[in-house]
């Protein structure tokens, strides 16, 4: 494991031993973690390695005991609502409504957020135009593309004006065009706002490319931790020291090497697989 450098930026988020079960399964594993303010955070690991239950943890969405997590400081355990106003939080599953058009879709997080009545219209406004959907604003989510569709649920999450953005899976079942629009979007409002973001993605080629700094899970803890630079030099100078003449490293490579190749194990379960390819098809 890569120890991070040291750093004086104001910390978003930090795991102190994290721990979560669900019955006799560990899904969360003593897990340690930091986040800068300010930083692209990518949490990466197989399918069953923890990342959406941390999610669910940080979000407050499962309880966990005092002095396990602080975001900017506040304990969810101790203060759900004040942690709940400092996020965003785009889930894998489909958080918009079809029967809803942009606007309305977007209106309806800034009441549950309590963006107050005078602000309200103007903050709506101004997300939809950060993610390009002024024009589609006044149209039913349901003949929005899948594209179309992250970038309404990342405006209904920005719209609290959140100090940390959390992304599960924003991009899953998007081409690649798609994907590259919501990641400008997702960089164009962070270098306005300052925002932090941590994501989580299978797609290694978007975690080396927009990540400040990786996290690399396996069955319930961080295994490696660093740059996306740092860890493929890592996995280069371990391969030449071992005698290996292979090319190059890639962040994927460095994956398979923290996570192994047995897929039985490290798969999720039915409902995980169920609930990815829903999610898939309906913005694909």
């Amino acid at each position: 494991m890569t120890d991070a450098p040291r750093s004086t930026a104001p910390v978003a988020l930090v795991c102190d031993g994290l721990r979560y079960a669900f019955g006799e399964t560990t899904a969360v594993d003593d897990l340690e973690l930091t986040v800068r303010a300010g930083e692209v955070f990518g949490l990466l690991g197989p399918n069953g390695a923890g990342k959406t239950t941390a999610i669910r943890c940080i979000t407050t969405l499962l309880p966990v005991p005092v002095g396990m997590v602080r975001v900017f400081g506040h304990d969810p355990a101790k203060e759900r609502m004040a942690v709940r106003r400092l996020l965003g939080y785009v889930p894998q599953q489909l958080s918009a409504d079809a029967g809803l058009t942009g606007r309305e879709n977007v209106e309806l997080f800034a009441r549950v957020f309590d963006v107050t009545r005078r602000e309200r219209a103007e903050r709506v406004a101004r997300v939809l135009a950060a993610v390009d959907l002024t024009a589609a604003a006044d149209r039913l989510a349901k003949t929005y593309s899948g594209g179309m569709i992250r970038r309404l649920e990342l405006a209904q999450a920005l719209v609290s004006a959140p100090r940390l953005l959390m992304l599960d899976e924003p991009t899953i079942g998007l081409d690649p065009i798609a994907r590259t629009s919501v990641w400008e979007h997702i960089n164009a409002v962070r270098a306005a706002t300052g925002m932090t973001v941590l994501v989580t993605t299978h797609y290694m080629d978007e975690a080396d490319q927009y990540c400040d700094r990786v996290a690399l899970m396996h069955r319930g803890r961080v295994h490696a931790l660093g740059t996306p630079h740092e860890l493929r030099s890592e996995l280069a100078e371990r391969r030449r020291a071992e005698g290996e003449a292979e090319p190059k490293p890639t962040l994927e490579d460095v994956f398979r090497d923290v996570a192994g190749s047995g897929l039985d194990e490290q798969g999720g379960d039915f409902r995980d697989v169920r609930s990815t390819r829903r999610t898939a098809s309906r913005v694909g």
